[in-house]
């Protein structure tokens, strides 16, 4: 059984009533770090190969109130791997103090071939909730060399 973070309270509120009868909310498994997230549509939607992306209702809202967590919103591994279905946004920040909708932006990032078709209840992303930093920033001149130094994109190799 998946354990709960005893320190993390979250109010969920259920804007789509079809969300208890498709099991939400849940893990996938018991070592899941992502809660399946549903597509609350009305009817099937049809994304075009590279298309814009559509905001798809999650059908709830939730509270965190605590700014140190958070809740971020990742595509599910297969669905974007083996069909091409991810988020229009890369990840979706949650903040704590958002207490509105969710909505998940999808896109088909496949170049051509078929379209994909979201039917009402798909899962279709994951949420996961994770603690957040806010360092103390210090403004200088310069900064300290390191081994790495600027070296950016593609600077360590790949072996």
């Amino acid at each position: 059984m998946i354990q709960a973070v005893p320190e993390l309270a979250v109010d969920l509120r259920l804007l789509d009533p079809r969300l208890a009868g498709w099991g939400f909310p849940r893990w996938g498994s018991d070592g899941a770090a992502g809660l399946d997230l549903h597509a609350c549509l009305d009817a099937p939607l049809t994304l075009p190969p590279q298309g814009a992306a559509v905001l798809i209702p999650a059908g709830f809202a939730l509270a965190i109130r605590d700014p140190a967590w958070c809740a971020l919103v990742y595509p599910r591994s297969g669905l974007g791997h083996r069909d091409g279905l991810v988020l229009g946004n890369g990840v979706g920040v949650i903040d704590a103090d958002y207490t509105g909708p969710l909505m998940i932006s999808a896109w088909n990032r496949n170049p051509t071939g078929p379209a994909l078709v979201v039917t009402p209840g798909d899962r279709i992303a994951q949420l996961v909730f994770t603690r957040v930093a806010r360092p103390a920033f210090a403004i200088v001149d310069t900064l300290e060399a390191s081994g790495r130094g600027a070296g950016g994109f593609g600077s360590t190799g790949v072996r």
